[in-house]
């Protein structure tokens, strides 16, 4: 009868022990996750749906991706950050929600510690529009003239504190010495909508996000904040040719889990994911949303540096601007 009871005991230890090996194995087993922290139509959610069709045919499972906006992408990280790290749940993430807006709000988890770098995706540049309709503007010398001539009256949009639009705007102020109004939102598609309704009057927004509007001259473009000249704006300067230097902010957008991600999961994940971004119609969508593919770390190990890099880099922005946790 002992011997029976350990028998069991045994049995069900290996059991156990086994389950989660067998659910690695099959992953995905169900849906995944693709939670994205902004409203539809910014460049973030625009990245996510591209990338999502085609990493559902290469997984062999529906890919949903999810929109929960709010606190400069923050809800959603931390969302993702207490999902169960068993694959199904991913964060769309950028620099914005991973390494720049907890500097300036509050969260409940560590944004680098709490997850596992999974593929970065690439970058994006950021582009200084305003409405043709309300201002006449066709240089940046000409919005600077305005600015200096009434301190305080302009207003930038953002999709929230610590975003690549406000950090580039609150430093283009601060390179060159004038006083904006910062205006945040939940994301780029509310703040265009306003942007186009003549409600503020710029936005250094991603690239994904205005190009539509830019193309149909709804939105004028005024210079691009990249080193070179984008390739879908190639007549827009670079603030740098437009005469504003030392402007290092960069819109990166990547794949994250939920830390403790187990490793074959995390390798089926990279694979799928560099699979995807190789397909020649992914890279040409992303191409025409701006988006500069690949370019960075090229391995999950390589891609956790860089994170950690970036965190120490918009630490010394945020503080350099007087930005903080309330």
């Amino acid at each position: 009868m002992k011997n029976r009871t350990l028998f069991a005991l045994a049995t069900a230890v290996a059991a156990t022990v086994a389950m989660p090996a067998y659910s690695q194995q099959n992953f995905p087993s169900k849906p995944i996750r693709l939670v994205v922290g902004f409203v539809p139509g910014g460049g973030t959610d625009v990245s996510a749906r591209i990338v999502a069709q085609k990493l559902s045919d290469v997984l062999g499972q529906q890919i949903v991706v999810e929109n929960k906006p709010g606190a400069s992408g923050l809800i959603a990280a931390d969302q993702v950050s207490k999902a169960d790290a068993d694959g199904h749940t991913l964060l769309l993430a950028n620099m914005q929600s991973t390494v720049s807006a907890p500097y300036v709000l509050p969260t409940s988890y560590d944004p680098i510690k709490d997850f596992t770098a999974v593929r970065y995706i690439g970058t994006v540049p950021n582009v200084l529009v305003i409405n043709p309709d309300k201002h006449k503007f066709k240089t940046v010398k000409e919005l600077l003239d305005a600015a200096r001539a009434k301190p305080g009256a302009l207003t930038y949009a953002s999709s929230g504190m610590g975003s690549p639009q406000h950090l580039s705007a609150a430093r283009f102020s601060q390179i060159e010495k004038i006083e904006m109004e910062h205006v945040p939102y939940k994301g780029s598609g509310q703040a265009i909508a306003d942007l186009l309704g003549g409600q503020v009057d710029m936005n250094f927004d991603t690239l994904p996000g205005v190009i539509g509007q830019v193309q149909a001259g709804k939105l004028r473009p005024l210079a691009v904040t990249s080193p070179q000249r984008s390739k879908r704006l190639p007549d827009v300067p670079t603030l740098s040719e437009a005469g504003v230097e030392g402007l290092d902010v960069t819109q990166w957008y990547a794949v994250l889990a939920p830390r403790n991600l187990p490793a074959p999961v995390l390798a089926k994940l990279d694979e799928a994911l560099a699979k995807t971004l190789q397909d020649p119609d992914v890279r040409a969508k992303l191409a025409e949303q701006g988006m500069d593919v690949g370019g960075g770390p090229e391995t999950p190990a390589d891609f956790q540096a860089y994170l950690d890099k970036e965190w120490t880099k918009y630490g010394k922005l945020t503080a350099s601007l007087g930005l903080k946790k309330p």
